[in-house]
């Protein structure tokens, strides 16, 4: 997108609140109404499958102009082991991470990896020169990898937390445009998202923009798209964990696009079956108590020691697309949806018995998703020929660790607080 506000001619971006059309306004589309996202209309409303084995494949769906030299993108295959164990005959799992048997080269073994690309390339068209990200890890990684793979020129601020810091790897030398903010030990992710948002009010710095940015979701939808070519049709269910709820508006986003192309709905949205990871569940605990909004002294009590105890941290958002008009509320309500709370050992078990069946290990997030399939089938939700989705937000850490020799990501600078003083900051990153 050009900065003299001129439009994209392949797609709209229109506000939800509104319904004006924000295309012409830059990298920021948040439109000023009131408490809605946005969302991108593409001109062809039906799916253009491009010459590619990236996820560009899917650019007519994707809101740049240009495309980056990016090779991974999200593979769907369908399960024998595991959808034998639970008693499944059409359960397809949608694998994102590094898996060369499987075709799978997401490098940095994340779903995140389909979000950075169109994200980088939206901000490189909008004139952006520098964008802070603030992640727990898979989201730093992946814009990381990006930039480091790419010829972007494109500048990146992370802001991280020592006490993941072992998460902040890649597959390659990362790229001297790159520069790390560490929050020391006794921080959380909400921490980092706060000093996150304090760095773009220096000149120059531009948040990435979270559930907000309809480049992440895009990206992120087309697993929802890959999954409909490989079936020959959207699921019928549709599972994930959720941390910002990003990824599930995300795939009911997609889903739309693709009942409006006519080929792969018949009738309904797949349902969407979303989890997050006891003992903080804010979005399950107001979903449940029928409730658009999330009470923090009732829904996340204690949301500092809770967040503590998870074994998926990056599901730890505080403030997630939850309540926001075409948010995680919305898209539960239009599909039918449900939420599931998953506790530690149900995750680390339900990690086990998938690497067992399906031979790739997944990281705690995609483990917190297969436990609450593993819940659903235990309830009767979900019938023997029901066509089912697991979306396996990222795995093959270790056979990445194998095959790469991983380097790790030096921190530019280190933060007792977030509230700190911006101006040593400012030194270090401009």
């Amino acid at each position: 997108m050009d900065s003299n506000n001129s439009a994209p001619k392949h797609y709209k971006i229109i506000c939800l609140g509104c319904h004006s059309d924000v295309s012409g306004k830059g990298y920021g589309v948040r439109c000023g109404c009131g408490n809605a996202l946005s969302r991108t209309v593409y001109q062809d409303t039906r799916l253009e499958i491009a010459a590619e084995e990236s996820m560009w494949r899917f650019s007519a769906w994707l809101p740049t102009t240009y495309k980056l030299q990016t090779h991974g993108r999200s593979v769907t295959y369908k399960s024998e082991g595991f959808a034998r164990e639970l008693g499944l005959k059409e359960l397809f799992i949608s694998f994102n991470g590094y898996w060369p048997q499987r075709n799978a080269f997401l490098e940095t073994c994340s779903f995140k990896e389909l979000e950075s690309p169109p994200t980088v390339q939206r901000a490189v068209e909008s004139k952006v020169k520098t964008l802070v990200v603030s992640s727990v890890g898979n989201t730093a990684r992946a814009f990381a990898h990006t930039v480091s793979t790419t010829s972007t020129e494109l500048k990146l601020v992370l802001v991280g937390l020592e006490s993941a810091v072992d998460k902040l790897w890649l597959p390659e030398p990362p790229s001297p445009n790159i520069k790390l903010v560490l929050l020391r030990r006794g921080n959380d992710y909400s921490d980092a998202i706060s000093l996150g948002n304090r760095l773009t009010t220096i000149p120059g710095l531009v948040t990435e923009g979270g559930a907000m940015n309809v480049a992440r979701r895009d990206g992120m939808g087309t697993v929802m798209l890959e999954a409909a070519i490989t079936i020959g049709r959207v699921p019928d269910h549709y599972f994930q964990a959720i941390g910002s709820g990003t990824g599930g508006i995300a795939a009911w986003e997609a889903s739309l696009r693709l009942k409006r192309d006519g080929r792969f709905v018949e009738g309904h949205l797949p349902k969407l079956h979303l989890s997050q990871n006891l003992p903080f569940v804010p979005m399950v605990s107001a979903w449940n108590a029928h409730r658009r909004t999330i009470e923090p002294s009732i829904d996340m009590p204690d949301a500092t020691k809770s967040i503590k105890k998870l074994y998926a941290d990056v599901l730890s958002n505080r403030n997630p697309a939850y309540a926001i008009r075409g948010g995680v509320f919305d898209a539960l309500t239009e599909t039918g949806g449900q939420m599931y709370t998953v506790s530690n050992n149900e995750a680390r078990s339900a990690a086990r018995l998938f690497e067992d069946l399906e031979g790739i290990d997944i990281v705690p997030a995609a483990a917190v998703a297969a436990a609450s399939l593993i819940q659903a089938v235990a309830d009767g939700c979900i019938n023997y020929s029901d066509v089912v989705l697991l979306n396996v937000t990222g795995g093959g850490v270790q056979k990445v660790k194998e095959d790469k020799a991983c380097y790790q990501i030096k921190p530019a600078i280190n933060v007792t607080r977030p509230d700190g003083d911006l101006a040593e900051l400012q030194e270090v990153l401009i």
